[in-house]
């Protein structure tokens, strides 16, 4: 069920519509909190505030609300709310992380902004609180995804991203792509030739087909899955495609 009418939210419906509608790029506080970082250094905080601009996090700590007003913030309210990752670094919880640079998705600065809010009754730890999500999603306040809000008050957000359909997507036409072309090492070992009907065909060492099937661009990720039924992956870096530990340009 969406949020089409935030008269029906009962938890900040006007910090809601706020951040719905905020263009100007202000600021946005979740204030007063139980925040469960997941980093080493910060820890976990009472009564604390997580303050972000877009979907980077820039602040994390007690007494930021202080500049609330001065930054012309949105200000959510969570009194009796605990905020985790909502992204699980289920490795860091297990302790197996070595180093502060490793963990993933924690809830610090210049992290982005992926952060779940709930009851702190049903937030024991950062388990417990996704465990809500999966098992207990209407009785989640907020869950916030690059800074824009997936559920509000146990329902999907107005304008919310929505789950690309599984399965595998018919192939689009590539015709006048930039990217369509024979990509070639510089020592032309590897040819990889992207056609504009989204079939590539490759070349190694000589040997003509070695490896042929279908692939998709997603921005600057190309996706391949061989006529062979393996997948495989490349990146586009400026005028290079990475692949499979090659980096070739286009011929």
């Amino acid at each position: 069920m969406s949020i089409t009418d935030t008269d029906t939210v009962s938890w900040n419906p006007k910090a809601l519509d706020e951040i719905l509608s905020n263009d100007e790029g202000r600021p946005v506080l979740f204030t007063n909190a139980r925040i469960l970082t997941m980093d080493p250094l910060i820890g976990a905080m009472v009564g604390a505030d997580i303050l972000f601009v877009g979907s980077l996090i820039v602040g994390v700590g007690p007494g930021i609300v202080t500049a609330a007003e001065d930054d012309n913030a949105i200000v959510v309210d969570c009194t009796g709310m605990t905020i985790v990752p909502a992204v699980v670094d289920t490795i860091a919880l297990a302790g197996g992380r070595g180093r502060r640079s490793e963990y993933v998705a924690t809830l610090t600065p210049g992290n982005s902004t992926d952060f779940l809010v709930v009851p702190d009754e049903l937030a024991d730890d950062v388990p417990s609180a996704v465990a809500t999500l999966l098992s207990r999603p209407e009785q989640v306040r907020a869950l916030v995804a690059a800074g824009r809000p997936v559920l509000w008050d146990g329902t999907d957000a107005a304008g919310r991203a929505t789950a690309p359909e599984t399965g595998i997507p018919a192939a689009p036409d590539l015709t006048g792509s930039p990217r369509i072309g024979v990509w070639i090492t510089k020592n032309d070992f590897l040819h990889q030739e992207l056609t504009a009907d989204g079939r590539y065909d490759e070349t190694r060492g000589g040997r003509p087909h070695a490896y042929e099937g279908r692939y998709w661009i997603d921005g600057d990720r190309i996706d391949y899955l061989d006529d062979l039924g393996f997948w495989a992956y490349g990146e586009f870096q400026g005028d290079e495609l990475h692949h499979a530990g090659y980096v070739m340009k286009l011929g």
